[in-house]
Formats: C-alpha cells, structure tokens, sequence
C-alpha cells in the first residue's frame, strides 16, 4: 500500500480526484484529468487559495455549543474533496507519470500541499468550531473525533512558540522525505555485466537488456531486472556486486536524509511531551503502545529466529551437496541465499520459478483475477478507453452485477519503465461519498513480466487488487472515511487475506481458462508444490520482517538521537543467521519508514494477525461468495467509519486472536 505524505485529517491515504463539475454532469463515469508540467506550480496555489476560501466560511459560521455536527461535517467533507480532485492525481503522477518534469513539479507540490494541511490544523478558529459540535450518531462522532485528533496531532493545544516550531519540523519533514524517495526512484545507474555473468538467466531475460559499446549487457535496480538475477545467475561475484549495490541505490545522501528525519521526529515527539516518537505516533494505532509492538515482536522473534537459523544449515547443506564440496566451504553468503533457495525449491520441490511464467501468463491471470473477484464480491469490470498517462495504462469501471450502477473505476499501470515508481503499490483511494455520489478510484502500479508471473509476483498482484477493491468497494458517508483510511496497522490485512486466492486450487486451477493461448492448468501436484514452496523459507522471511519492524522501532526509541542509522543496522543485521554484508546500505533505500510505516512496519504483521483469522470464516471454500458479501458488507465496504476492532469482531462474530498467525509463521498451518 502507497500512502500520500500530505494526507489531510484521516482523509484518504492515498486519493485521486476528478472535478466537481464532473459529477454534477456525470454520475456515470469519473477519471483523472492530466497536467502540464508548466502548469502544475500556479495550479497548486490556486487550489490552495480556494481551500483557504473555503475554510474562511467555516471559521464564520455561528454555531452555539451542541449544534448539529452533521451539516459542518458534509461541509468539511466536500471542501476536501474537491481539494482531493487535485491533489490525487498530482501524488500519483508524482511516482508514475513518463515525463520527468511532472513527475517533479508533482513532487513539489505534495510538499507545498504537506507544509498547507499543517497551517490548516493549526488553526484555532476551526478547532473550536468542530469543538461545538454534538453528532447526532456513531459515524458522524468518529469523524468529527479523527478531525480533533488531526488538529491536536498538528499541535493545536501546544503553546504558540511550540506550535510554531512543529510546523518548523513538518515542513522540513515534507522535503526530506520527498527527497529521499526520489533519489532511490531516479537513480539512473547501471551495472555491467559480460555475457558470462549472465550465465543461468533465461534467454528471453537476456534478450530484453540493452548493452553498451563494449557490448556489456546493462542492469538497473528495477525489480524485473533485480530479482531474476539474484534468483538464477551462476556468478557469485556478479551477484554480490549486484546486491551491494542494489542496497546503495539511494546512496550516501539518503543515509544523512534518514539520520535527519530521525532526529526531526524525535524533536516532534519532545514538543507533545512524549519519550519517543514511537509512542506519539502509535497512540492512533490498533497497537496503541510501544510496549505492546515490541512484545509482539519479541514473541515473533522467539518463534521464527531458530527456523531462520535451521533454514539456512539446511542451504549450506544443499550447496555442500550440490557442488561436491565440504560443509564448512559451502557458507551461505546473503547474496547467495535467493540463488541457493531457487536451486534448492528446483531440486527438492521441482518448482522453477520462470517456468511458472507459463501457468500464469500476465494477461490471463489478470483475467483470472477479476473473474474470482466478480464471483467473490458480486461485481463487474469493464474495459473503457479513456485519457490515460502513459499508452499501457488500462482502465476498467466496476460495476455491481446485481444492480448495474457503476461502483468506481480501476486504473492498472502494470509494466515498468524509466523514471517509475519501482515497486507494487496501490493509490487507493478517490474516496467514496454516499453523500455527494462520489465514486472511488483506485489506481494499481507494479513492474510486472510482460510474458507472465512466478508465484511470488502472482501473490503481490492478488495483494494489491486486494487494496484497490478496499478503496473501489467502500460504501461510506463521507469521502474522509472511505477504504483504506483505517488504522495503519490494519491497513494490510484486507490484501493480506487476499493472498490466499494465490495459493489454492479452487482458484488458481481456473486461471487456464483465460489464457489466449492456452497454457498449463494448475494440479494437485503443483498446488502441492506450490504450497511446499510457500511453507520454505517460512524462517527467513519472518526473521527479516521481524528485523525491519524492529530496526524500525528502534530508530523511533528514546535513544533516537544517539543512533546512526547505519551502525544500528550493522549492530542489528550481524546478530541474523546469514549477518551483514559490509558496505550495504540498506537505510537508505528503506522507502517504508520514510513514506508512512514509521513506527508502523510492524503494521504488516499485526495485519496478518487480522488477515489468517479472517480466513477462517470462508473455511474451505473460498470460493463462498455468500461470505464474500458478508465480507464485502462488514469490512470493505465500511472504511474508517468504525474502528478496525470492531469491524473485524463485526465479521468474525468474535474478538479476534492470534492463533492461525503463530501457526503460520511456525509452520503449524492447517490446511
């Protein structure tokens, strides 16, 4: 998931607008407009200026204590809104749009947009005004309760020289982490490679590189490119060079940019009286506390750190056999162990991760996607030409097959290029409104195979379609609260469940009957086999999230101004099974903790608490599209409008444990 660094109250983690004026003409149908790089910078003070118009109206209103919050909180609602109809599509194209110069001007305007939301709630005429009000039910009082907290987060009950030196801090904030994003996004190095380091790729990988005048082949840090090679070439050399250098992409710069960010974070937590910027920031979290992250973490640790350490013997052992060689000369080096895991997922579980490409052809298996997605949710997607930003960029409204009536639309970026966002994220959500019939968007990015997926990327398209239908089937009142505005510690969980769509026959025997032309139907030996590869590795994937969650609580402690980041990750990565390769830079390419998981990336595995005891109510049938409803009713369809807790007890018919998680990560699982 992909969060905006400029959202305004709880409103719209990720948004994308269109204008007013659309729907008062249209209910039917709303997509992005597109800019001009030349016009981005007036545009955005413009629609500031109108925001601050606007807002002056709300500051004049007369109201008496106890007056009817509802009307001031439509009224709020829809001046963001509009606001929204920017500002959504500026953060998207700031990460995807082919023209260099938008992408930028984009850029600097989500950091005008980030320094503007911090005057808006510093605002005291305001607060008091939503102080006022009485909400006349459960909706209306969370939201003019997350608009409170908005405020009071923004130092509204701080003195004024505190308040001015917050704003100091935010704004510096804003600009750091933008800049920070995009010197890993814009890196433009490339490796090179002789033809004979290249050995064990496919052909058609080799095919698709260019090369230079020496006729070395040129590698980038996209992940099509990356993980293939870490994954199937034969050159040990070629793959640590190739790591260490993926992990210095943001280079030294971003290192000082973290450092920074940290101590600025820290200096925020101080002005609201707290000891850590962990604890500021979790007090709107499902964990709540510190305390209680790093307990859940400790418990993670404990189950995963001893299958980590057994995962990788188990390696050492394969490689001594492999290459004939003693045990103590076949050390699994990290840049070795994705290549040494394919072989040992090739030999003992005869699963090849290229040649999955087969089964799940890209376009089939979108195909596949949205047809389980239409049997599980009772919806339709159509395909609708339309202005896009880039000529692969495909559009679909979604439709409810029961009633007809457009639901929202879906814009699907899935192929990489220069100068694009170069992960898999969702922008999700142009937020719906029940009140004003405004219809979401979402927009799903990733950097796909063009030719088909492997397991690993058939589970990351599942995981965001899973985010894009959160924002695209919300059904709330006010566009503030709509899909994925929940707890960012929950945030996760709805794509995390999804994932499970991946993994059974039920479902992915069916994606054979979209493939133009035909392909290999998925069987019971290879779901076998494909569960067989999901359960290997169990350790070492758990055991680095954990460390991640961890590095990142601990960047976020008490002591934060005595860390350096990099020494701390050092310290951190040595005590791992597989230790720290020396001149990585991991920090300063870990885009998470600066573009919204601070203190929060332990958030992807509270989630899957969420996600696996979810999972339970559709048994063995997933399939179930009575349940889907239900799913669709009490969680998708509610956003923010009550908290995560009670949605998930709402669903389940209990509170909800951690019971399927710990079997998960401990391979215990029943199936």
């Amino acid at each position: 998931m992909k969060f905006n660094t400029f959202k305004l109250t709880t409103l719209c983690l990720l948004t994308m607008g269109v204008s007013q004026m659309a729907i008062a003409e249209t209910t039917k149908r709303q997509t992005l407009p597109t800019f001009q790089a030349q016009d981005i910078a007036a545009m955005c003070d413009a629609k500031m200026n109108e925001v601050k118009k606007k807002l002056k109206s709300v500051e004049m209103l007369r109201l008496k204590q106890d007056a009817p919050a509802a009307p001031v909180l439509a009224e709020w609602d829809r001046i963001f809104a509009e606001f929204e109809d920017f500002y959504g599509p500026i953060g998207l194209y700031g990460n995807v749009y082919p023209d260099e110069a938008v992408r930028n001007a984009a850029e600097d305007c989500e950091v005008k947009i980030t320094q503007f939301q911090t005057d808006i709630f510093q605002n005291p005429k305001l607060y008091q005004q939503f102080k006022k009000l009485k909400p006349s039910d459960a909706i209306d009082s969370k939201f003019q309760q997350d608009i409170l907290d908005n405020f009071e987060e923004k130092g509204i009950l701080l003195t004024t020289n505190k308040q001015k030196r917050l704003k100091e801090i935010l704004d510096e904030l804003a600009t750091v982490e933008q800049v920070y994003a995009r010197n890993v996004r814009e890196n433009p190095q490339k490796l090179e490679f002789s033809a004979a380091e290249l050995k064990g790729l496919p052909q058609s990988y080799i095919d698709a590189l260019s090369k230079n005048d020496k006729g070395h082949y040129l590698l980038g840090f996209e992940y099509p490119e990356y993980r293939p090679f870490m994954q199937l070439a034969e050159n040990d050399d070629a793959r640590k060079r190739y790591q260490i250098a993926f992990s210095r992409r943001g280079g030294e710069k971003n290192l000082a940019l973290l450092k920074q960010t940290i101590d600025l974070r820290y200096a925020l937590a101080q002005l609201f009286g707290k000891s850590s910027y962990a604890e500021w920031a979790l007090q709107k979290r499902m964990a709540k506390t510190p305390e209680a992250v790093n307990t859940f973490l400790a418990e993670v640790h404990a189950t995963v750190a001893p299958l980590e350490q057994k995962e990788v013997q188990n390696l050492g052992e394969f490689k001594a056999k492999s290459l004939n060689i003693p045990l103590q000369q076949a050390k699994i080096e990290r840049w070795s162990e994705e290549y040494w895991s394919e072989k040992l997922r090739q030999g003992k579980y005869q699963i090849d991760q290229e040649k999955l490409r087969e089964f799940f052809p890209t376009q089939a298996t979108q195909d596949w996607l949205f047809a389980i997605s239409s049997d599980l949710y009772g919806i339709e997607f159509k395909p609708v030409n339309v202005e896009v930003w880039q000529d692969e960029v495909e559009y679909y409204d979604v439709v409810d097959a029961k009633t007809k009536q457009l639901i929202g639309g879906l814009y699907m970026d899935k192929f990489p290029r220069e100068g694009k966002y170069g992960h898999a994220a969702v922008w999700s959500v142009f937020g719906r409104s029940r009140l004003t019939e405004r219809k979401p968007i979402s927009a799903l990015v990733t950097n796909f195979n063009r030719k088909g997926l492997n397991s690993d990327e058939l589970e990351t398209f599942v995981h965001e379609f899973g985010h894009a239908l959160h924002g695209i089937l919300s059904d709330t009142r006010y566009a503030s609260q709509a899909g994925t505005s929940v707890e960012r510690d929950f945030v996760e969980a709805p794509s995390q469940m999804y994932e499970e769509w991946a993994r059974r026959k039920e479902t992915l025997s069916k994606v054979a009957d979209y493939c133009r032309p035909a392909c290999p139907r998925v069987d019971d030996v290879l779901i076998e086999k494909l569960n067989a590869v999901h359960g290997y590795g169990r350790g070492l994937h758990y055991a680095r999230q954990t460390l991640y969650a961890q590095y990142d609580m601990a960047l976020h402690g008490a002591d934060a101004l005595k860390v350096q980041p990099l020494d701390l990750w050092g310290k951190m990565e040595s005590a791992t099974a597989l230790g720290y390769v020396p001149t990585t830079q991991f920090p300063g390419q870990f885009g998470h903790i600066m573009g919204g998981y601070q203190s929060s990336y332990y958030g992807y595995m509270w989630s899957e608490v969420m996600a696996l005891d979810m999972l339970s109510a559709f048994g063995n049938n997933l399939n179930n599209a009575e349940v889907g409803q239900r799913y669709r009713e009490t969680i998708l369809s509610q956003g923010s409008q009550k908290p995560a807790q009670t949605l998930v007890e709402a669903f389940l018919g209990r509170k909800p444990n951690n019971t399927a998680f710990f079997h998960e990560i401990s391979g215990q699982r029943i199936k």
